[in-house]
Parts: structure tokens; sequence; C-alpha cells
């Protein structure tokens, strides 16, 4: 289990190529965020977070589905620090034996990366500066689990 987060770019196929080599495994999930240009008004996206609390709250929620889904490996990495329209947000990665084990508990730690992890997004258009608000789409995903 890994759980990082920094500020810097990704290598995602040397990340996903890395991952999930443990015996057993008969799925591997990956999903990859990336920032979003809805409407090409967006010029940046800026991303913060408590160092050492967002770690600590990410890696708990991760311990937690890899034990509810019984998962052989996980893997988070959320970036922070200024993004562009373009670029990856995040990665999430989960190995199980079995497919569904390993798309639920990746569709779970998403959900929760996106309604509950201590991160706060603000983005940049021409219009100036505004922080994203949580979106009650994304609360009644939560909501399944």
């Amino acid at each position: 289990m890994r759980v990082v987060v920094q500020s810097a770019p990704f290598d995602f196929g040397a990340e996903a190529e890395s991952f999930g080599a443990a015996a057993g495994v008969g799925a591997v999930v990956t999903f990859t965020g990336v920032v979003r240009d809805a409407g090409g008004r967006l010029a940046a996206m800026e991303i913060e977070h408590y160092p050492g609390m967002t770690e600590a709250a990410v890696t708990k929620i991760t311990e937690e589905a890899a034990q509810r889904w019984d998962l052989a490996d996980v893997l988070v990495i959320h970036r922070h620090g200024r993004l562009e329209p373009g670029e990856r947000i995040m990665m999430v990665a989960t190995a199980s034996a079995h497919r569904q084990a390993a798309f639920e508990a990746a569709e779970f730690l998403m959900d929760y990366l996106k309604s509950r992890a201590p991160f706060w997004k603000k983005e940049f258009t021409a219009d100036g500066a505004e922080w994203v608000a949580s979106k009650d789409s994304d609360e009644a995903a939560l909501g399944r689990w």
C-alpha cells in the first residue's frame, strides 16, 4: 500500500506497470483524474492541503478499503499546487484476486477523494479566482458506501 501527496507530475505508465505484481492478483484497476476545462475558461487550478494531515486521512481510508475488499495492493497518488487543464491530478490503483473487489474499492476511494479528502481547490479563469464548492452529486456518490 502506498499513499503519495506531491506537487510534481507522476508517470502513469511507470506507476501502473510497477503496480499489482503480488501473488494471487487476478485484477488490477486504475483510474487517473485530469484537470477538466469545462467550457474552455479554466486557466489553472490550485490544490491546497495540510501536509501530514492529508496523508494521514488518505492513508486511513486506503487501509479501510484494503480490509473491506481484501485487496492485495492499493496506490493513491494526489497532486497539489498549481495545475493546468489536461494535467493529471490523481491516480488510484487497486489489486485484488477478483475484479469486482478491485473495481468497487477503486470507486470507493475515488468517491472519498472527491468529497472527503482534505484538499481545497481554487479555479482560476479570466474572471478571477473562485474556490470550488462541494457538489451534492459527490456526496450522494459517497453515500452508497
